[in-house]
């Protein structure tokens, strides 16, 4: 049986390839997610792709993650900054969780350089474009080998 990752995605992200382009690139995220899933069959594993712009639905799949899935790729969006529910959710679950940026957030706005999900997650990918999603998910799979 093949081990299945959790890819999640908070608020907004449902509006790449329309929102900044200049900062975020033209790909959707259908795109992206076509691209985690091609990287599953490539690699053997199962990718459920999941985005919610609700603070507590990404907690509660976090929670199911918990039972359901080897290891979790966050882009938690503007929550990584402000989510203390995403930050004990995540060291809760007991299960490797990878931060995920499309945009290097320490180049950008100084709010966007604080995590509060940071010191819970095993590592942070960012500033990569729409590749830092399959860097995750390269990083999960070694984590879980």
């Amino acid at each position: 049986m093949s081990k299945t990752f959790f890819v999640l995605n908070g608020p907004n992200l449902n509006m790449l390839g329309r929102r900044e382009p200049g900062i975020y690139g033209g790909k959707t995220l259908a795109d992206i997610e076509a691209d985690c899933h091609a990287f599953g069959a490539e690699n053997g594993c199962a990718i459920d792709f999941r985005q919610s712009n609700h603070e507590g639905v990404l907690v509660d799949w976090l929670h199911e993650a918990a039972y359901s899935a080897a290891g979790v790729a966050i882009n938690a969006g503007a929550y990584t900054h402000t989510s203390v529910a995403l930050h004990d959710a995540i060291r809760a679950i007991g299960i490797p969780v990878i931060e995920l940026h499309i945009s290097n957030v320490h180049a950008r706005e100084e709010f966007r350089h604080k995590s509060l999900i940071a010191a819970a997650v095993k590592g942070v990918i960012c500033g990569f474009g729409p590749l830092s999603y399959i860097l995750s998910l390269q990083a999960l799979k070694t984590l879980t080998q």
